[in-house]
């Protein structure tokens, strides 16, 4: 292993064991620079998780394994500031980030299953839940929940195509990757 690499493996480790150790990140964690990680109660994030440059969570969030993150993807509440609350701008309404906030997206929890990509400039609003082997394609906005095996894009992200061109295919990935991805 040449020193870049092993700075690069010595800085993740610093991230998933001291910058975010409040969270629970699985091994082969690696985060591109200027990402952040805040939730107001949890993050787990599984095994051989990459997070792109200029990326960042700001929810709470279940993650699996093997999931990879572009650049500049943003998962975001969609209650983060009180904007109903009587008499008070919304610039200076209360917000998640409040101790004592107590209106909506409180218990919002987004899930990202196993063996899912999400391409560039993308955002997911908090609450939905991306199944296991899905695609997001670069420039997407994922408002509601995206079926397994599916390639979803646009604004907001909408079913394009299965992310297999056959059932046969489809079953064979399944069975090699419980094969040799799968924690046993």
């Amino acid at each position: 292993m040449g020193i870049t690499s092993w700075l690069k493996k010595l800085r993740n480790e610093y991230l998933r064991r001291i910058t975010y150790r409040k969270y629970q990140i699985g091994s082969g964690f690696h985060s591109g620079i200027r990402v952040r990680i805040w939730a107001r109660q949890k993050v787990v994030i599984g095994k051989n998780f990459y997070i792109g440059r200029d990326s960042f969570i700001e929810s709470d969030v279940v993650i699996g394994d093997n999931v990879i993150w572009a650049n500049r993807v943003a998962l975001v509440g969609r209650y983060d500031h009180h904007y109903q609350q009587i008499g008070m701008p919304i610039r200076l309404a209360s917000q998640i980030r409040d101790a004592d906030y107590n209106w909506l997206g409180v218990d919002s929890l987004t899930i990202i299953e196993d063996d899912v990509w999400v391409g560039y400039n993308t955002t997911i609003m908090s609450g939905v839940t991306i199944q296991t082997g899905s695609i997001i394609a670069a420039g997407s906005v994922v408002t509601k929940d995206v079926e397994p095996y599916s390639i979803y894009a646009g604004v907001p992200a909408r079913k394009v195509k299965d992310r297999f061109n056959s059932k046969e295919d489809l079953k064979r990935h399944i069975e090699l990757y419980g094969k040799n991805f799968k924690s046993k």
